[in-house]
């Protein structure tokens, strides 16, 4: 109220209510990979943070999908002894190896909208024609993150490409480290790599490399899922014979299937006439002739569509926490939930294989995706990799305590430069509590009453010193009771003497 020195009238307005805390967003992940594009008609948006909210927008500013080619073989890939045929012709068994670089993001991107996804970040490190994934491209993308605050998932499919898999680990500690150290408001989802294998597979064990070699930094703020999934995400008529990169060899297999058929010498002629034009690849009708005439043709595609179908599982995991978050809260675990858009895992996990995943002396719990007879494809597991922890054990204790914290410190942030006094202290304690107890009622915080779920403490002598206010520190205790999921539900029977 200023000094009043001219007689008359003043009119002197009091706000009547103390400012709130707005929750943040929890469910806005950033995926960085490789696109087709990266322009927003004419402005480039390659390493960029750029918003979208649905699969139509992504296609707008990034492109479509990359054009993937493999080589038919009748030998097995040299990088993977253990690999299964992916489909048989006059008794020889073939293989399908992919004959470029297998980009995850287009993929990865309708996964996370068909699972629940909404708004998002993504960040174009190159395009398809760029050759070999660069750990450090994807890295750099990881640091355009540092200018943005809403994002908290960082979500990197196309690190399963990368060749080494000492860079892949390389670069999930990066996410961690940005993720735990930097930002410390954001949450990794990590794949395992190579976990499209078994455990018991000839070329190793993946999960055991992949927690050998992470190292135990900022674990409680990831996540990591196993096995990869098999999806429904690429449909058959999105394929055809351009997928297959040594036309010679498939014109060749389908030579030898119609000479051991039955058909009349005439229909033979007729179907040799139509994959001798495979090597101009000219004629838009030829794929549908074939996939008529050739039962080996459509067995092909069949096969390369499950390759291009198979993928790891961090952006349906993006999309489930996402979905979770918008229908029953941040602090609900997001397990026990079906995945849609997915056939199966990769590989099928028991009970007792699950018990090492969860639970090991390590620590580094990985979440398991089995499929449950009438049930389908479920999530079973809400571990961060500090398994052994017990502040920091359970996903959604983790993501609740970067929401409160978030929401709390933009709120406070009106009070920097206040008057360091009991009546600043009241207003920002009121403040707090208010918004803890709209989160109680929601059922986001344990305790029957708000005293037992928690308490918000400030003043001198309580949370200060009179060397704090000199100092211009205003000290604030928060002690909040979160939820934790039932993980174990125990049932006890015990007959009992008849009483009648």
């Amino acid at each position: 109220m200023g000094q009043y020195k001219t007689p008359g009238v003043y009119i002197v307005e009091k706000n009547a209510f103390p400012n709130s805390v707005v929750e943040v967003a929890t469910a806005v992940p950033a995926f960085i990979g490789y696109t087709e594009r990266a322009d927003n008609k004419g402005k480039p948006l390659l390493n960029k943070a750029w918003r979208i909210s649905s699969m139509s927008e992504f296609i707008s500013y990034f492109g479509g999908a990359p054009r993937s080619q493999f080589e038919i073989k009748n030998e097995k890939p040299k990088n993977d002894a253990s690999a299964e045929a992916d489909f048989s012709a006059n008794g020889t068994e073939y293989f399908l190896e992919h004959k470029d670089q297998r980009y995850f993001l287009y993929h990865s991107m309708l996964l996370f909208f068909q699972n629940g996804g909404g708004a998002c970040y993504v960040i174009s490190v190159g395009k398809y024609d760029e050759g070999a994934i660069d750990k450090s491209k994807l890295d750099s993308g990881i640091k355009v993150l540092l200018k943005e605050q809403e994002p908290t998932m960082v979500v990197i499919p196309d690190a399963m490409s990368i060749k080494k898999d000492s860079d892949c680990i390389a670069l999930q500690q990066s996410m961690l480290k940005h993720c735990g150290y930097v930002m410390k408001n954001r949450f990794a989802i990590l794949d395992i790599y190579g976990g499209y294998k078994d455990q018991q597979d000839p070329s190793g064990n993946c999960i055991e490399n992949f927690r050998n070699s992470l190292g135990i930094n900022f674990l409680d703020f990831a996540a990591a899922y196993y096995p990869w999934l098999n999806t429904s995400i690429v449909q058959a008529n999105e394929l055809s014979f351009e997928n297959i990169a040594n036309l010679d060899e498939l014109t060749r297999l389908l030579d030898e299937e119609v000479d051991n058929s039955q058909l009349p010498d005439a229909k033979k002629d007729e179907i040799k006439a139509q994959t001798a034009k495979l090597a101009a690849g000219s004629d838009p009708e030829l794929h549908k002739i074939l996939n008529v005439a050739s039962p080996l043709y459509g067995a092909i595609l069949q096969a390369v569509r499950s390759r291009l179908n198979l993928l790891p599982p961090s952006a349906a995991m993006a999309g489930i926490y996402s979905m979770v978050d918008n229908t029953r809260g941040v602090w609900k675990a997001p397990a026990n939930v079906s995945l849609n858009g997915v056939v199966s895992p990769s590989v099928e996990i028991t009970h007792d294989e699950q018990e090492d995943l969860n639970v090991t002396t390590a620590g580094k719990s990985i979440n398991a995706i089995r499929s449950f007879i009438g049930e389908g494809t479920l999530v079973w597991g809400a571990r961060t990799l500090d398994g052994n922890s017990l502040d920091w054990r359970y996903v959604n204790v983790r993501r609740t305590m970067i929401m409160l914290e978030e929401s709390i410190k933009l709120a406070t942030k009106a009070y920097v430069f206040e008057p360091n006094v009991s009546n600043t202290w009241v207003t920002i304690k009121s403040m707090i509590n208010n918004f803890l107890t709209s989160v109680w009622k929601r059922g986001g915080l344990a305790g029957a009453t708000p005293d037992d779920a928690f308490g918000v403490f400030v003043g001198l002598s309580e949370t200060m010193t009179p060397q704090d206010i000199l100092d211009g520190i205003l000290r604030v205790t928060v002690l909040v009771a979160l939820s934790r999921p039932a993980e174990f539900i125990e049932i006890t029977f015990q007959q009992q003497m008849q009483k009648s």
